[in-house]
């Protein structure tokens, strides 16, 4: 069993284009297929080259409605957090928001409401959607890239990373927001497919195919260290210039 799940950590952390939606579908599915291999040798089954039974492929596309997708992730077992998660942070808002904002992962208080952002990161981040951006939190829709709690809140692992991306772009494609928020360098960089530092690129405005993404620094972030408000604030006038330009 050890050596197994280092061959599914192995394809887990497997060097793929983050921001390619077929290859993180690739990595899915063969998290899921291993999974079943796992099961069926638990069951007495052998490795073999010999065809035991043939059942058709199970269809693994993600579904097509906000609702249905929040209740597969909900039923996500395929890293290592649901096993320590209390519950899993799936997003929140319009359905049809023009704006959405992803952050980097849940924190403890999100783990254990199941609600995304909140505590102090999330009545900063209210105050920022309506004081700077003139909309209602509710009229923006909000997520993460990790829909479980990270145990390492710092550095999540790559491979519970690419474990979500799916839900992550497919929430994307139903939202279909004009422009998106990342809040936090991993937000960007798996949005973007870009390595570069937050440093380097917050406030730029990366151009994608039917939305456009600005980074900058996330509310707990900005929580511990209050000097870079002013930068953060300067982005956030970026956003509420490209709506009113609309």
């Amino acid at each position: 069993m050890v050596k197994d799940n280092l061959i599914l950590n192995w394809i887990l952390n497997s060097n793929i284009n983050k921001n390619s939606y077929t290859f993180s579908m690739k990595n899915l599915k063969n998290a899921l297929l291993l999974k079943q291999l796992y099961q069926l040798k638990q069951l007495g089954y052998k490795y073999t080259s010999v065809t035991i039974f043939k059942e058709d492929e199970p269809d693994l596309t993600l579904p097509n409605t906000i609702e249905t997708l929040k209740k597969q992730a909900h039923e996500c077992h395929l890293c290592q957090l649901s096993k320590s998660r209390n519950k899993v942070v799936f997003g929140e808002g319009s359905e049809t928001a023009i704006v959405m904002i992803v952050g980097d992962a849940p924190s403890n208080s999100d783990d254990s409401s199941g609600k995304v952002f909140t505590g102090r990161s999330g009545e900063l981040l209210t105050k920022m959607i309506e004081n700077v951006l003139g909309l209602k939190r509710q009229e923006v829709y909000i997520s993460n890239v990790l829909k479980c709690r990270a145990l390492d809140t710092q550095s999540p692992s790559p491979a519970f990373a690419h474990t979500c991306h799916p839900y992550l772009l497919k929430q994307i494609d139903l939202i279909k927001p004009k422009i998106i928020i990342a809040f936090g360098e991993l937000a960007y960089q798996y949005l973007t497919g870009d390595d570069s530092s937050l440093t380097e690129t917050r406030g730029t405005v990366y151009e994608k195919e039917g939305y456009k993404v600005i980074p900058t620094y996330h509310p707990n972030y900005l929580l511990r260290n209050p000097s870079v408000k002013k930068e953060v604030f300067e982005d956030l006038k970026k956003v509420k210039v490209l709506l009113e330009t609309r």
